[in-house]
């Protein structure tokens, strides 16, 4: 067999692949965006602190972008969508759970705080989505689920001092934080050496994050 036979032959298996990728994120996204959303609401109600602290952050959002397309190894135009259709439908799947649990209004699923919601996890959905694609050639890019959450462990820990928050809480929740973005990001490299380079990165994005998160209001 010549290599242009070889090609002719396995062109169709590629198309079938990337019609089988499309379809799979054409249901994971939409799917996870619910689940996402629902959970979400039931954790933060139903879950204690510290551990319950994790329902409202923004960190944990953008991370099921990351670990989407991650997991899955869409290409990136694929990727960055699916994630953007998740984080978008997560909002107001969230807002559902509060209809259906605590009998909130239903309009609040798509009214001004909605639409302000669904734009950030937009632009979270650009940069981690994008990340878990990337994350497969570059370790840097594993690098963005410890970074954002560490960014939010410092968000928390900049408030000590405040008489609004309890000392005790903002401790417990920021240590929650930094072990959970220190464990995926162990959990989603596969050497010792390339975790120790991971968690160097992390570094210098943990200041971008920070940056970030306080000019869209997270101080």
């Amino acid at each position: 067999m010549t290599i242009d036979e070889g090609a002719r032959r396995s062109a169709p298996l590629q198309g079938t692949g990337r019609r089988r990728a499309g379809r799979s994120a054409a249901v994971l996204a939409p799917v996870s965006g619910l689940l996402l959303g629902f959970l979400d609401f039931v954790w933060i109600k139903y879950v204690p602190a510290p551990f319950g602290g994790l329902g409202n952050s923004i960190a944990v959002w953008a991370v099921a972008a990351f670990l989407l397309t991650f997991a899955n190894r869409w290409r990136l135009p694929r990727g960055v969508l699916a994630a953007a259709v998740q984080l978008i439908v997560a909002v107001p799947a969230y807002y559902l759970a509060a209809t259906l649990i605590q009998n909130d209004d239903p309009a609040n699923m798509f009214d001004a705080n909605a639409v302000i919601w669904m734009g950030l996890g937009l632009v979270a959905a650009v940069v981690f989505g994008a990340g878990g694609v990337l994350a497969h050639r570059w370790d840097a890019a594993r690098a963005l689920p410890g970074a954002v959450l560490f960014a939010e462990a410092v968000i928390q820990l900049r408030r000590l001092g405040d008489p609004s928050w309890s000392g005790a809480e903002l401790t417990s929740y920021a240590a929650t934080l930094i072990l959970l973005g220190a464990g995926i990001s162990l959990l989603i490299t596969p050497t010792w050496t390339r975790r120790g380079l991971v968690l160097l990165w992390a570094l210098p994005l943990t200041l971008g994050g920070f940056v970030l998160l306080h000019l869209t209001g997270f101080r």
